[in-house]
């Protein structure tokens, strides 16, 4: 426990350590200080024999001052440099206890005031704080001499000054733990740390701005972290504005570097509190690699499934049991249905640990997953879990993207319950508000301050070097851009660093304008230099408008060829992440299912009855929806993001609200509905991978390559409201030489070639209401013209791997009805004798 002033500590006043020689102690530290009168202070520390042995040595005294007249007048304090421990001389009577002691100095053969005390080594640590007294002739009595900066001289006993880097908590070799911490603008910095009793912490350390401050970093070593598990800090000092913002000092805060947390007790026990956590005191677990192959798969190539840990295996139809289900294990456990759907990549949503009342994009910590999504619930196991499953993942061909959200926090501003970390440390440096504003974001990270920067790039290398994570998709992307006072910054810092940095910059990097406070889409042109890809959000709004009847046909082809007007400018169709539902806002089956006034802004179209119904009209055109949806998003050049839940019909009830999705259900796979679309996912994932040529281009088609007609074969109306009927025949071009010119490797390179196919796709998209008729080209010589997908159609007959000729009803003539609200793709292939 902290000492109390009942606790009484005693001490030895020895000869000169010189007697026994400085060499002799073990772990000793050096300590230099001038004084305000220019002479030199020298304090030499270490143990021996069980004791600490503090040596001190003062020379360039004036004359005057002889071995009888210099004095040292000190204390002990841990916790608070203002409260000093009453002291006992070894061997004196009981009744002299003191908190400052006076001890006179002895004068050595060298010429120079020495003093040595010893202190029994179960008493450590502590700081020793003193000063020098000079006795003279004046009436005045007495000369007191300080440091240099005129405050009292303190140095560490059983516990050293420590280092500045690196930040957080870093154990060596022989034991010893140094803790780093920044904080610019704390005036006093405490280090509490907690044995494995829980409630107050059972030792408090002041950190000394002289001997543990570098800059603006904070820092102390100790030889050994036992007997103490858990530790965090307490941070006071006084930001200069007109509203007198202070620290509190009553909290003690989480380490923002610290790598394994554990849950503590709430030092403010009310309803809107977060949980508090402190850094646990173990090194990083280790893990065996060996095996391990990253896939580093070609962005062109990837398959995304977005999905919440939690939520995938969290319902009891999982059959998963406790321990598994709702972690990072239940997703191994369900890996096949990655497999099966053709997913080659996973995007997690936020594991950072955060508020768990409002869910994953209010985080309060980066360096960690979430506690929750470990077997037993704790920081070791979640970050044991964790690894194993990226290890399972790789093995099965599959990368793990992860969202990651660094522009706000779950801390909200002013208010004690809610800082658990920075905003306690330092919130003027990490928060970019102003103070002088009522009406601002006091959760909103400063990204482009320097230590922001540093902090989210110390975050990022280690989630690549610790978890061997594949990429990131930077939530709310546009305010990554912004500097200080709000303002769009043409090269903002962060971005720039993790561009360039060595290690980031070969993974993937996705950034995403979704607000998820504002929730809101913020489109800005992002400062890519050709390596950031973006989450695509004009595909899925163009995509919506044109299966509501409401697009226009030049906005669908841009969409479903790359979308140029966004990827043109050095990138390509690759770097387009296209959705059509994603996690905030309405599941694919709430897009075709409501549409009331409250849900303008998701552009849905109920399809003729709002909510459940039971009438077949409206259901066969909803599915017809569903299919269609999912049929532009797997034929359209780029990545396709497919949302957890919609291969099976996971619906919301019609809320675009994150908070009322559901967990995955499990039984609804076995649904009739269930199994042709996750069937049919898989078709087209196939399709996606046989058909390279066309849909998985690096580069966007050539002009010559592409062919356009609207209704009845004439050119498309491509700016009329009213045309909804759009066909495009993709040209094989055999000669194609994207992958030599890519910058691919020679492997990939063949790959792409192999899969080409060497055929035309002739592909048709009807919103209209009506049917539609097309003429299809005469393929080429020996090739025949077989339909592989037609949404209308019934299960199973709707997609077919192998085809169904289509026959012809006029001679030299092939014609094909397409019904209302669908779409069709053939292939021309080699018909089978």
């Amino acid at each position: 426990m902290v000492l109390h002033s009942s606790q009484v500590f005693s001490y030895q006043v020895g000869t000169d350590l010189y007697s026994a020689g400085i060499e002799e102690l073990e772990a000793a530290s050096t300590y230099s200080f001038r004084t305000d009168r220019d002479n030199q202070v020298k304090v030499f520390i270490g143990r021996k024999n069980m004791t600490y042995v503090v040596y001190i040595e003062v020379s360039s005294l004036p004359e005057w001052i002889n071995e009888n007249k210099l004095v040292l007048s000190w204390g002990m304090y841990r916790s608070d440099s203002s409260s000093l421990i009453p002291l006992k001389p070894q061997g004196s009577a009981s009744g002299s206890i003191s908190s400052i002691n006076l001890t006179p100095f002895a004068q050595n053969s060298f010429g120079k005031h020495t003093l040595q005390m010893e202190f029994e080594s179960d008493q450590a640590p502590f700081y020793l704080s003193f000063v020098l007294l000079c006795p003279t002739d004046a009436a005045s009595g007495k000369i007191e001499m300080r440091s240099h900066r005129k405050e009292k001289f303190c140095v560490p006993v059983g516990v050293g000054s420590g280092h500045p880097a690196p930040l957080g908590i870093s154990f060596s070799n022989d034991g010893s733990v140094n803790f780093a911490l920044f904080s610019r603008n704390a005036e006093t910095v405490i280090l509490c740390l907690y044995d494995e009793m829980e409630g107050k912490p059972s030792m408090e350390i002041e950190l000394d701005p002289y001997i543990n401050r570098t800059g603006d970093i904070w820092h102390v070593s100790m030889e050994t972290a036992a007997p103490y598990v858990k530790y965090g800090y307490r941070c006071h000092g006084i930001i200069p504005s007109k509203k007198g913002k202070t620290f509190d000092e009553s909290h003690v805060l989480l380490d923002p570097y610290a790598k394994v947390l554990q849950r503590c007790f709430s030092d403010h026990p009310v309803s809107d509190s977060l949980e508090r956590y402190l850094g646990n005191l173990v090194k990083d677990p280790t893990f065996d690699w060996s095996g391990e192959i990253r896939p580093c798969l070609p962005m062109e190539k990837l398959v995304v499934y977005r999905l919440n840990v939690e939520h995938f295996t969290k319902d009891k139809s999982s059959k998963l049991q406790t321990g598994v289900a709702g972690t990072f294990s239940g997703l191994i456990e369900k890996s096949q249905h990655f497999k099966g759907l053709g997913v080659n990549a996973i995007l997690l949503e936020p594991i950072f640990p955060f508020n768990e009342q409002k869910g994953p994009y209010y985080p309060y910590h980066f360096f960690s997953p979430m506690h929750l999504y470990g077997p037993t619930h704790d920081g070791l196991s979640a970050i044991n879990s964790m690894k194993e499953m990226v290890k399972v993942m790789h093995a099965n061909n599959i990368e793990v993207l992860l969202e990651v959200v660094f522009t706000h926090t779950a801390e909200c501003g002013d208010y004690a319950s809610k800082t658990t970390g920075l905003q306690g440390i330092d919130k003027k440096s990490y928060y970019g508000f102003n103070e002088d504003m009522e009406t601002v974001d006091r959760s909103a990270l400063n990204c482009n301050h320097p230590i922001v920067q540093w902090m989210v790039l110390d975050s990022l290398r280690y989630w690549v070097t610790e978890f061997h994570v594949d990429g990131f998709c930077f939530l709310n992307a546009s305010s990554l851009l912004r500097g200080l006072n709000g303002e769009y910054l043409s090269r903002p810092p962060l971005i720039e660093a993790i561009t360039f940095d060595p290690l980031l910059s070969k993974t993937k990097l996705i950034a995403d304008s979704w607000d998820p406070y504002g929730l809101a889409s913020k489109e800005v042109r992002f400062p890519h230099w050709k390596r950031w890809a973006e989450i695509n959000s004009k595909f899925c709004y163009d995509v919506r408008n044109f299966l509501k009847g409401e697009g226009l046909l030049s906005n669908l082809a841009t969409r479903i060829c790359g979308s140029a007007d966004i990827f043109s400018d050095g990138r390509g169709p690759t770097f387009s992440f296209n959705y059509v539902a994603r996690n905030f806002g309405l599941p694919l089956v709430d897009l075709v299912s409501f549409s009331s006034s409250e849900l303008l802004s998701e552009l849905s179209w109920n399809c003729g009855e709002e909510g459940p119904t039971s009438k077949s009209i409206v259901l066969e055109k909803r599915l017809k929806q569903i299919r269609n949806f999912l049929f532009i998003l797997y034929i359209s050049m780029g990545v396709p993001v497919l949302n957890m839940g919609d291969e099976c019909g996971q619906s919301s009830s019609g809320s675009p609200l994150y908070g009322h999705r559901k967990p995955f259900d499990w039984d609804a796979l076995r649904t009739t509905f269930g199994v042709q679309i996750t069937l049919f996912i898989a078709f087209l994932t196939s399709l996606r991978t046989r058909r390279g040529d066309f849909l998985q281009k690096r580069n966007f088609m050539k002009v010559e390559n592409v062919d356009w007609q609207g209704s009845d074969q004439a050119q498309p109306r491509w700016e009329d409201p009213s045309s909804k009927f759009l066909t495009m025949i993709l040209k094989a071009d055999n000669d194609d030489t994207e992958s030599k010119s890519s910058g691919g490797s020679d492997d990939n390179d063949d790959t792409e070639s192999k899969s080409s196919g060497g055929s035309d796709l002739f592909v048709g998209f009807n919103g209209s209401d009506s049917s539609e008729t097309v003429i299809l080209p005469p393929p080429s010589q020996g090739l025949a013209w077989f339909r592989l997908v037609d949404t209308a159609l019934p299960f199973p007959e709707f997609f077919s791997t192998d085809g169904e000729p289509v026959i012809e009803q006029t001679t030299g003539l092939l014609a094909y009805v397409m019904k209302s609200h669908s779409c069709a793709l053939f292939e021309a292939q080699s018909p089978v004798d």
